[in-house]
């Protein structure tokens, strides 16, 4: 398939959109960050001359563009050492370590657990969620260490993505959170989805948004570890009862306990001091 030119004249009822606006409204299989590129590449052009995202159209105007021909994707073994915690005939569980991205995706062709486990179990890794995610039934976010599992067959794949449905799998995560949380226990029962803000961000949504399908049903029940008061900090297991993306991230921020160096969602606290007898 070769690469694909796109040429649309604005029209009374698209002028004074942006140019990011209108290209997503017409393209809407190519993700928004795809555009963004494609713009500061210069690649989108009104009347053959580079424009910016945010140009405001006229009508009459003739914004176009050219898709690059698709790359076909598809992971391939590579030989990356990994921490298995468990393995047998049926699934394996690995250690998955900050800084790895699960499994490939755009940006991330090479290196990733997929990658991995490819080289570690040759063909021996279920199908159900096609070649880029072989074996794949769950993921955690790229900077987040925690437990994976592995699938070698479609039937342990359909039997444990079963059991998380179901929520008869507990998972639970460790982790430090800014300020001093003073609730022994609690639950964040909001519904996240994509932020209308940042196309990169996930936030909680309201009830207008999820009736607009904006948002799905997110559970995260914590419970305090230990209290670090001299670097107002808290240490705290999450248990899931749903996996939305930055689930833990997005919810106790939520409540005003974002994670540790998580800029993202406002953990920009930096660490002074924690001692093994401040807290309790």
């Amino acid at each position: 398939m070769s690469a694909t030119p796109y040429s649309f004249t604005v029209t009374a009822q698209q002028v004074n959109l942006r140019a990011d606006k209108l290209l997503s409204e017409l393209l809407p299989e190519v993700s928004r960050s795809y555009l963004k590129q494609l713009f500061d590449a210069n690649e989108v052009l009104v009347f053959g001359k580079p424009v910016k995202a945010s140009r405001q159209l006229k009508e009459g105007e003739v914004i176009s563009l050219t898709l690059p021909e698709p790359v076909s994707m598809e992971a391939h073994p590579e030989d990356i050492p990994l921490d298995i915690l468990y393995e047998d005939e049926d699934v394996l569980v690995v250690n998955k370590p900050k800084g790895m991205v699960v499994h490939p995706a755009a940006g991330h062709y090479e290196g990733t657990l997929v990658n991995a486990v490819l080289h570690h179990c040759g063909e021996n890794l279920s199908g159900i969620n096609g070649v880029l995610r072989p074996g794949i039934v769950h993921r955690i976010d790229k900077d987040t260490t925690g437990s994976v599992l592995v699938c070698k067959n479609d039937a342990a794949h359909q039997s444990l993505a079963a059991q998380l449905k179901a929520h008869t799998i507990d998972r639970v995560y460790h982790a430090i959170v800014c300020g001093i949380v003073k609730e022994e226990k609690g639950c964040v029962n909001a519904p996240i989805g994509r932020s209308a803000k940042d196309r990169k961000k996930m936030a909680v949504m309201n009830a207008r948004d999820v009736a607009k399908g904006r948002g799905k049903e997110a559970v995260t029940h914590y419970a305090v570890l230990k209290r670090f008061y001299h670097d107002n900090l808290t240490s705290i297991t999450c248990k899931l009862e749903t996996g939305r993306t930055h689930q833990i991230r997005v919810h106790m921020a939520h409540i005003g306990h974002p994670l540790l160096g998580d800029g993202v969602y406002g953990g920009r606290q930096k660490l002074s001091r924690v001692s093994q007898g401040d807290g309790y």
